[in-house]
């Protein structure tokens, strides 16, 4: 029999079923229709909570519109008519419906939909999305968000998927429980397998060839339950019309092969200066023996699947020749030609679906024609190219779109994508005009080519709601839309009503973090204390009144639950920007030798801090305690408890063995006992002298497991945030005087003495040199500048002896003439020497 007859009746069956209509309207439906309806009603009882409840709603279901991907709903008689080309446009009808009503919204922060009591006549209104397909999940998140996610919390979010109209996403699960088995079909030991395999959470890095051992192993437990979960997880996205996309065999192995095979040639990967791990070439015949066999092995455990995504180059070296040489496109061309065909040979209709994240991270690897040879002889229909992330293009590196610099991607399908999210991190950014219209700069381009679907890959959710909600409505309108209108209706659907002190808030947010996009939003207080001065999130004066006005909102909106799930988030931003600035005025007191102030600052940074700890204690998502639960719960004993915790624990601060800080939650718990702690161990080196090994500090608190719990008892947190940004309001960057563009260096005197100071100056500023201001910002008394010497390259360039009394508050400045053909190969030095009659501290700067 043909081994390929199996599909072909498969697609046949598929075709002919297309061709039918299924249609709910009461009980009079065929089966075949119940069966797709039934998923979609019970989706219905879940997010509205109706279970038992009979709800007037008609449903119509048409299949064998696959090009067409539409919902439409109208009221009639007093009941709800929705139609569409799949459940899943269905869900995403309802919800369209719902939100229309203000009739709430579906979050991961909270869920308030209801169903509307009175349901008024209306036209019927068809949306006709641009798209075929929707699509979620980044490889990453896998790690970030979901490593030890349950049945339950799955469950929600297919869900939310759903409502968002969701129908191409990642399924990941399970990957390593079916390639050891098939491992261990072909020689391998459970000791080598699990010598290679890592925790949970570190999972889509080593599925990416960037590490290995991280946090291992896992055990038969852990597979068990994988694979149990996968089944639940498949069989509701395929209930709901979605198209998940599996994994398949990238080429990552552990070294242990070479046992079997001591002929094979095996690459290291080498990642992030400190990881590594081994790929056999696509070219090799144990690639394809692997790659074929984990297919048929996947599909006999999962059933047939029509997406398999195989990533064998993310952020690493390819091992082709140089540009230019006619070698390195041949060799491209036969590796993507295997990779292919390992799949082909286990199932000839699945689809290849690759990351694009490299094709603008990484261009100079990955340029027009070496791209365009690896996917010369995959056919057109059999690729799907996931452009990962158009906003790094737009608004990070300033390059050319991909689907421009690659031509519309050779023919082949592709995916319009954003990155709204790397590593789960909680602080707020993105251009949210940009993530409402961006993709119809794709639709409109003479080089949009096969572009079949709309979707995002955050590295993390569960953060930056607004964003997401704001995406996926994007992803089923042809029209620009109106993001101020859009906010409105987004506030009034979550928050029952959106009064103009709310309105306000998001204007100045948009003017602010939701105006820009940063790569990596953190506050500095998340990074490792004395590396880093600045963070990453824009903070500014539009930020702070924005989030002073979001607070306001109170007044009118302190009634929804949804509004202080959000008011407990935005007060711990306004917060957390405050405790940045105060990072940086104890950095200026310990500086102006004035320890004292510095020590009252820093029990007001731990007051700061605490008070954010309090408020996301209230929080349903942004607790570390939550996300520690989730592991623990996983384990099958005190040993894994432990392994799984330890592992949750450090994907979210150390990450590996180099300190990272990559994921910078802002969750209580972590708050307290990991980042202020750091903080207060940091302080009291630098008050005592003493040395502070902070990353020995750092392992103990991922590998032992301490000071997880938050059990803080509910409390008014509306009036507890207002009170905290009232207090801090004072906090400004207005009085960091150490921040002055051009300062050259800062001076401390003491009563009644003098005191001679020399700073280096870099010899490139000889040139800018017009002149040295000396201002006092500590002490009242007026200090004397006994004039100053500027020496290059060991000569004195410029001098003066002139006195100058300069009172507090004011600036005393010397003219500097150089001539205008002075160089010097070194640093210069400028010394001055200054008296006082009392305590006074200041800055010498560059007029």
């Amino acid at each position: 029999m043909n081994p390929n007859s199996n599909h072909l009746i498969k697609r046949q069956i598929g075709f002919y079923a297309g061709l039918f209509m299924l249609a709910f309207a009461g009980n009079n439906m065929p089966a075949e229709a119940k069966d797709q309806i039934r998923p979609v009603k019970k989706l219905m009882e879940r997010v509205l909570n109706t279970s038992g409840k009979k709800l007037p709603v008609s449903l119509k279901l048409k299949n064998g519109c696959q090009d067409s991907t539409y919902y439409s709903y109208q009221v009639k008689n007093g009941r709800l008519y929705l139609e569409g080309n799949a459940p899943v446009s269905l869900c995403r009808g309802l919800y369209a419906f719902l939100k229309q009503e203000k009739c709430g919204v579906y979050s991961w922060s909270g869920n308030n939909l209801r169903f509307p009591e009175i349901l008024n006549p209306q036209a019927s209104q068809k949306v006709v999305s641009p798209f075929a397909n929707h699509y979620y999940f980044n490889v990453c998140t896998y790690g970030y968000s979901m490593p030890y996610w349950n049945w339950e919390r799955w469950e929600k979010e297919i869900d939310w998927m759903a409502l968002h109209g969701i129908n191409m996403p990642l399924a990941l699960v399970g990957y390593e429980a079916i390639i050891a088995r098939v491992w261990k079909k072909m020689g391998l030991t459970d000791e080598e397998i699990n010598e290679y395999f890592v925790g949970p959470a570190h999972l889509p890095w080593m599925r990416m060839g960037n590490v290995s051992g991280i946090d291992g192993p896992l055990n038969e437990d852990w597979h068990q339950q994988q694979i149990e979960l996968q089944h639940k997880i498949l069989k509701r996205m395929r209930e709901l019309g979605m198209k998940p996309i599996c994994p398949g065999f990238p080429g990552f192995i552990p070294k242990a092969f070479q046992r079997i095979h001591p002929e094979l040639k095996i690459i290291e990967t080498h990642w992030g200066g400190a990881f590594n791990n081994w790929m056999v070439s696509p070219q090799e015949p144990l690639f394809q023996e692997i790659g074929t066999a984990f297919i048929q092995e996947w599909e006999k455990e999962f059933g047939e699947c029509g997406y398999y995504l195989v990533d064998s180059f993310n952020e690493m070296d390819i091992p082709f020749p140089e540009k230019g040489n006619p070698e390195r496109y041949a060799m491209a061309a036969s590796y993507g030609e295997k990779v292919y065909e390992s799949i082909k040979r286990a199932n000839p209709d699945a689809v290849w679906v690759m990351q694009g994240w490299m094709f603008g991270y990484q261009r100079y690897i990955w340029d027009y024609e070496t791209l365009d040879a690896l996917v010369s002889k995959v056919p057109d229909q059999k690729m799907l190219l996931l452009d990962l992330a158009v906003d790094y293009n737009k608004h990070f590196w300033h390059s050319e779109v991909n689907w421009e610099y690659y031509k519309g991607f050779y023919d082949k399908q592709w995916v319009y994508s954003v990155i709204p999210n790397m590593g789960g991190k909680v602080g707020m950014t993105g251009v949210l005009d940009f993530y409402a219209n961006g993709h119809l700069e794709a639709l409109s381009s003479p080089n949009k080519g096969n572009l079949i679907a709309h979707g995002m890959a955050p590295e993390g959710i569960e953060n930056n709601e607004v964003i997401y909600e704001l995406i996926t409505d994007a992803g089923w309108s042809k029209q620009h839309i109106d993001v101020k209108q859009w906010l409105k209706n987004y506030s009034e659907n979550r928050y029952g009503k959106a009064p103009k002190t709310l309105m306000t808030a998001w204007d100045y947010l948009l003017k602010s973090c939701y105006g820009t996009f940063t790569d990596h939003p953190r506050f500095n207080w998340q990074f490792r204390p004395g590396n880093v001065k600045n963070g990453s999130i824009y903070i500014n004066e539009d930020y702070f009144k924005g989030l002073e006005y979001f607070a306001k909102a109170s007044d009118e909106l302190s009634g929804s639950p949804l509004y202080r799930n959000d008011l407990e988030e935005m007060a711990a931003h306004y917060l957390g920007g405050k405790a940045e600035i105060l990072t940086k005025m104890i950095d200026q007191e310990y500086l102006l030798g004035d320890t004292l102030q510095a020590l009252q600052l820093q029990k007001r940074f731990e007051h700061v801090l605490t008070s954010m700890d309090s408020l996301l204690s209230q929080h349903p998502t942004l607790r570390l305690d939550r996300w520690v639960n989730f592991a623990t719960q996983a384990a099958k004993t005190d040993e894994q408890k432990k392994q799984y915790e330890m592992n949750a624990r450090r994907i979210v601060t150390i990450w590996g063995p180099p300190v990272d800080d990559y994921a910078a939650r802002i969750w209580s718990g972590l708050i307290k006992n990991y980042y202020l702690k750091r903080w207060q161990n940091y302080y009291a080196s630098r008050q005592s002298g003493q040395p502070f090994d902070m990353a020995a500090w750092e392992r103990n608190w991922v590998e032992n497991n301490q000071d997880a719990q938050t059990n803080i008892a509910p409390f008014d947190v509306v009036g507890f945030a207002k009170a905290r940004i009232s207090q801090t309001k004072d906090i400004s960057d207005k009085n960091l005087k150490l921040n002055r563009k051009n300062m050259v260096g800062i001076w401390n005197v003491s009563p009644k003495s003098s005191k001679e100071f020399a700073w280096n100056i870099p010899a490139k500023s000889l040139g800018l040199m017009k002149g040295i201001s000396i201002e006092t910002i500590k002490g009242n008394g007026a200090i004397k500048v006994s004039g100053f010497t500027l020496e290059a390259d060991g000569k004195t360039v410029a001098s003066s002896d002139l006195v100058k009394n300069i009172k507090a508050g004011e600036t005393g400045t010397y003219e500097i003439k150089l001539d205008a053909n002075l160089k010097a190969n070194n640093s210069c030095i400028l010394k001055i020497k200054i008296s006082a009659p009392e305590n006074c501290a200041g800055i010498v700067f560059l007029p």
